[in-house]
Parts: C-alpha cells; structure tokens; sequence
C-alpha cells in the first residue's frame, strides 16, 4: 500500500508491504541517484514480509516532486524525522529498524537516536565520493550507537567493502558483509561468478539474518 507522509519540504510517500504476522518493521530510504525501486531495495520488500518483516520504503520529497537533484543531507534528514511518526505509527510498537541505499543509508545513521531504531541496515554506504578518500564519512557510520549491518561491494567506488571493514574495525558493533565483484549499485561484472539472482539472494539473507540476531 501507498501511503502520503505530507512534510515541510512538501509531500513524500510511503510504500509498505506488510508481512501477515510481523515481529519487526524496516524503514528504508533511497538513494541520491535513484528511487525506492532499485533492485535492492525491491528485493527486500518482496522478500522480508514472507518472513515476518514488514518493509517501509520511502520516497523523499524531491523524489515525489519529480527532481532530479537531491538536496542537501540536512534537507533529507529534515523529511525523514517528519515522517519518523507516521512510521513509528505504522510499526504499532514493533522493533523499528532503519536502513537504505547509499544517501539513505547516512540518513538512517544520522538520525537513528533521534527515532530510536533498533538497528541500521546500509545498503552500499557511500564511505567517500569516489576518488576522495580524504572527503570520509566515516563519523557518519559510527554515529549509532545500535547494531549496524553494512552490504558494500568489493569493487564500490564509494568505498569497497575492504576499506569499509578497515575503517571500522576497532568498533563493536558493525558488521560488514562483502558482495563480491559489485559496484555502487550491487551489480556485478559479467565475468563474475555472482549473478543478478545470486546477488539478490546475499543481500536479502544477509539482512534477514542480521535482523533475527538483533530482535
């Protein structure tokens, strides 16, 4: 179902799919580059209610307006905590675990205190803008103070899944799965032994994983 999260920044929406007898609600955003149906994203929501996860994806403002740019983090965040009660709502006191895809994921990890989320699942964290590896957003990663499930591809311009599990090693609390042969976008070269489907299926059972052990 869609449903209308009216915020200062104008209209965003939410789209849920419900699982029949839910034990906890993930609330994902998109990213900068792209909306709520990005493979990933699509994935976990046909996926997770089939095992008692209901999935909120979430399309910012700038997205429903029809935009192409995405406005600056404060801008999304601002969206994001607006929306917070509708979905917090919608969870009826059920665990709420934040996430998403690249800009939605520094969302999530921004605001997880100010909604306190259970946990936080990133789908490709952008750790720097490609070929800025000083420009780090590291302290962005290590904001929540809950269990952090990162997905990064070894190959993620954005920052592979290596450098992902370097930079935060020496914090508790963060795991790190690796997708092998993916970029930004979890897609794989056509010489890589991952496929469409393969990768599909490691990002849904490492989040479905990552969301029992944390209930």
């Amino acid at each position: 179902m869609e449903l209308a999260a009216p915020t200062s920044l104008g209209p965003g929406r939410l789209t849920v799919d419900v699982a029949s007898d839910a034990r906890a609600v993930l609330w994902l955003g998109h990213g900068a580059g792209g909306g709520i149906g990005s493979r990933d994203l699509v994935a976990l929501a046909a996926e997770l209610p089939r095992n008692g996860i209901t999935v909120v994806r979430h399309e910012q403002p700038w997205r429903v307006a029809g935009k192409k740019v995405a406005p600056r983090p404060a801008a999304l965040d601002t969206a994001w905590l607006e929306t917070a009660p509708l979905v917090v709502d919608l969870a009826g006191g059920l665990p709420l675990v934040t996430g998403g895809r690249s800009a939605g994921a520094r969302v999530a990890c921004r605001t997880a205190d100010a909604v306190n989320a259970a946990a936080i699942v990133c789908l490709s964290f952008p750790l720097h803008p490609p070929g800025k590896p000083e420009s780090s957003r590291l302290h962005e990663l290590l904001l929540p103070t809950m269990p952090v499930l990162v997905v990064q591809g070894d190959r993620d311009t954005f920052g592979s899944a290596a450098v992902v599990s370097s930079e935060t090693a020496d914090r508790a609390g963060i795991r790190v799965v690796a997708v092998p042969g993916a970029d930004h976008s979890l897609a794989v070269l056509k010489s890589s032994p991952l496929d469409v489907d393969a990768v599909t299926a490691l990002v849904v059972d490492s989040v479905l994983g990552f969301l029992q052990s944390v209930r």
